[in-house]
């Protein structure tokens, strides 16, 4: 009985010991903002938006995200079924995504896009406004 209480006392307290230890901290989606390079855009066909993903824990930009989902509407103008094509262009800065696409229309345009971070198992999801001007 006493070589069992032993052993169970060394396994308390090895769980102990890595309960205390053991303290990972995961990110989540939360964690990451996409913010908008410029907000100021030239109305017309051919324009190029950008957002930076930023890991708001750290502040530095996320390069290598998968971009999967893309909608530009004008939701701020009240007009959230009036939307455009929006393709993806190429960026010579790690963590800034380029697209192209038709502001067809003067004033505020509302950008929503979804990505895949590596190792992150949740969809990052972010809107940025931008303003179409003359």
């Amino acid at each position: 009985m006493k070589q069992t209480t032993f052993y169970a006392r060394i396994a308390l307290l090895a769980g102990a010991m890595l309960s205390s230890t053991a303290t990972v901290s995961f990110a989540g989606a939360q964690d990451y903002e996409f913010q908008a390079v410029r907000t100021d855009i030239k109305q017309g066909a051919g324009q190029s938006v950008s957002v930076r993903l930023i890991d708001k824990r750290t502040g530095k930009t996320v390069p290598d995200a998968v971009i999967f989902t893309t909608r530009m509407d004008m939701a701020p103008e009240g007009m959230e079924m009036m939307t455009t094509t929006v393709d993806p262009s190429t960026s010579a800065e790690p963590g800034v995504y380029a697209f192209t696409t038709n502001l067809s229309m003067e004033g505020g345009w509302r950008f929503q896009v979804a990505a895949k971070v590596q190792g992150e198992p949740e969809t990052v999801k972010g809107e940025v406004v931008f303003k179409a001007v003359p």
